[in-house]
């Protein structure tokens, strides 16, 4: 059943498995909050169990562009499209959430993110990128990196 992300209210529905659930919830709403106010698009997750479709296309991306397997377990995702871009984000349950941006139509602006909740280590497979650190009142700090996605998916 989808969830519809409140970032009036955080809550940590879902992500209750997570060390860091309360730190994610943040995360996860200032996302929401960015796609509210970008794209006036409301956000929402489902359970990864019903996401298949959506974290087997990231794994693809990631495995295929960077030979990166993601250990922690998917909690939730989502898939949408806004102004022509096919937007995908998981959120596992290390404190980790992965979002793909990709273009349907230029090739040149499509890429892998990664964000990191407070409190939760950099995963051994993410290791060799680096992380910029940026400030958020519903988050904390959150600590960033991507790659540019090359072929096409």
């Amino acid at each position: 059943m989808p969830y519809t992300v409140d970032f009036d209210t955080v809550s940590t529905a879902g992500l209750e498995s997570s060390p860091v659930a309360a730190a994610l919830a943040g995360l996860r709403a200032n996302e929401a909050r960015y796609f509210k106010n970008k794209y006036d698009h409301v956000f929402t997750v489902e359970p990864a169990d019903d996401a298949k479709a959506t974290i087997d296309w990231v794994n693809k991306i990631l495995q295929e562009e960077r030979a990166i397997v993601i250990s922690s377990r998917p909690l939730q995702a989502t898939s949408f499209e806004v102004e022509n871009i096919r937007i995908a984000y998981v959120f596992y349950e290390s404190g980790l959430s992965i979002n793909v941006m990709y273009t349907l139509e230029d090739a040149k602006k499509r890429a892998v993110g990664f964000k990191l909740s407070e409190g939760m280590e950099v995963p051994e497979e993410l290791a060799s990128f680096k992380f910029a650190r940026q400030k958020s009142k519903l988050a904390g700090t959150i600590r960033g990196s991507y790659f540019v996605i090359k072929n096409e998916y």
